[in-house]
């Protein structure tokens, strides 16, 4: 190695060492780290409800033509009563043997049941009721499972969000007033996980021809955490 080249190596390491410490000691900024929480109660815009017809018969082809003609009424009620298709879903399909109770040894099928189940969107909640009615009215005789939800809730969510921060400012106000110190500019801001409602409303009796029915109001929750810088009061 020429003189040249070890002295340039020689710069460069000692260039090395006389730098670690003052990054070892590099600490970071004081700061104080909160979590804000904040709901907005919204009324659903939109319902699902799951109602179908359920058929018995000694044969599982009986069961299956009695419960697809059953169906195929009720389906044309639905379209009736201004439903289009693209808001009915399909959820159960089956066909299933019953058995006589027996406790002593195999059981024997004593026929079949068909059942076929749909899901309805109603984009209007205000005709939860009516759909009810139109479905029983058209020998639906499986009905059950009704959620109210909101169809855009990342609009109502921001006023939450906003809600959120400032809850979290406070917090760390709080915090800074106590400890003798002022609170500086925010260094991060996340929320946890995917906000979510905390109550769908429900039906406020069994659901049958005429039923009274509650939408209720749907809580969104939303929770930050953010980190504020801190400084002394003489700063």
């Amino acid at each position: 190695m020429s003189q040249m080249k070890y002295s340039l190596a020689i710069a460069l390491v000692s260039a090395t060492l006389l730098s670690a410490p003052a990054l070892a000691q590099t600490a970071p900024s004081p700061a104080v780290s909160v979590t804000g929480e904040a709901t907005v109660s919204v009324a659903p815009d939109q319902a699902q409800i799951d109602g179908g017809v359920t058929s018995d018969a000694r044969t599982a082809r009986e069961a299956s033509e009695a419960n697809n003609a059953a169906m195929n009424k009720v389906m044309q009620a639905l379209k009736g009563a201004g439903i289009e298709e693209r808001d009915t879903q399909t959820s159960r399909l089956s066909l299933q043997p019953q058995y006589a109770p027996n406790r002593t040894g195999t059981s024997p099928i004593t026929g079949y049941r068909a059942s076929n189940r749909v899901t309805i969107r109603l984009r209007d909640v205000t005709k939860v009721a009516n759909v009810i009615d139109v479905l029983a009215g058209a020998g639906a005789n499986d009905i059950g499972g009704i959620n109210f939800t909101v169809s855009q809730p990342s609009k109502h969510l921001d006023e939450a969000r906003e809600k959120a921060v400032a809850d979290a400012r406070r917090k760390a106000e709080i915090y800074a007033k106590a400890a003798g110190v002022t609170l500086g500019e925010p260094l991060s801001i996340s929320e946890e996980g995917a906000p979510a409602p905390l109550f769908r409303g429900k039906m406020a009796a069994p659901m049958a021809a005429g039923a009274p029915v509650a939408q209720g109001e749907e809580t969104l929750s939303v929770t930050v955490n953010v980190s504020w810088a801190i400084k002394s009061k003489a700063q």
